[in-house]
């Protein structure tokens, strides 16, 4: 396994991307709201990255993915494709995922919205999948095998009651948009790798509310949970630092967090 290792301007020109697709997830989360289908989220998406940012959206024509960012709701695991059929009501959970390509480097992140006022256990759920991220981002440090990671998200999940997917990781990143390593939120042979600095690559736990299986639909992109319970997802990408990570897809909002959590690192 080939995992390339970043040098200080490429991590820069990652760092450029990588805000820009933070940037969408903020931009986006007024237009939230009931009544809104996923259609005109998504091409509120595009115009933003296009004539704003001056950058490409990643997933559009991405192996024929006909739109420019992932939005699924509910049950949707991941890669649900917008639709003008689609509006989002109150109580909905949903997951937008955009990856941002800007002078050939990727940046690629994805966050929960809750419309209105969601069920007990749909708040609980997209809380659990964040924080179990926030572990993950505690763990990265140079020198621990890369299922350390996996091994701390299934952890916590399965003691909070919930399940984590298996057919779906995060992955290396850079000037491609899947590379070595898969990152698995669950813990399994990893084939010996140990983190260096200088690696990229993203952490994007995808958790069910009920049982970790899952079923693809017809149009071959959207992945639901089988017993039809509600799935969430966060992902950050990072690059591994000599004494731990720097999240390139931070946002504002999360700074006291993350920032507490690398302390405390």
């Amino acid at each position: 396994m080939a995992i390339p290792l970043r040098n200080a301007e490429e991590i820069e020109k990652l760092r450029v991307a990588c805000k820009l697709a933070s940037d969408v997830l903020v931009m986006i989360e007024p237009y939230v709201k009931a009544g809104v289908t996923t259609g005109e989220l998504d091409r509120i998406c595009h115009d933003y990255i296009v004539n704003e940012q001056q950058a490409i959206p990643a997933c559009l024509n991405y192996h024929g993915f006909p739109k420019s960012v992932c939005i699924s709701i509910n049950e949707v695991v991941c890669h649900g494709i917008p639709s003008d059929d689609k509006k989002l009501k109150n109580g909905d959970i949903l997951n937008i995922d955009v990856t941002v390509i800007k002078d050939g480097y990727f940046g690629d992140n994805s966050k929960m919205y809750i419309v209105g006022e969601a069920p007990i256990r749909s708040k609980k759920l997209c809380e659990v999948t964040q924080q179990s991220l926030y572990l993950a981002l505690r763990t990265v440090k140079p020198g621990i095998r890369l299922n350390e990671i996996g091994r701390v998200i299934q952890q916590f999940v399965e003691k909070q009651g919930f399940s984590v997917v298996r057919e779906y990781c995060g992955h290396g990143i850079g000037t491609e948009f899947h590379t070595d390593p898969q990152v698995l939120h669950y813990y399994a042979d990893d084939g010996g790798v140990v983190l260096q600095p200088g690696m990229v690559f993203t952490i994007e736990p995808m958790v069910n509310a009920g049982k970790k299986e899952i079923r693809l639909m017809g149009d071959g992109w959207t992945v639901k949970t089988k017993d039809r319970s509600h799935s969430a997802q966060y992902e950050h990408q990072i690059v591994v630092t000599e004494n731990g990570c720097e999240v390139l897809t931070i946002r504002d909002e999360e700074l006291n967090d993350i920032q507490r959590i690398m302390i405390n690192n």
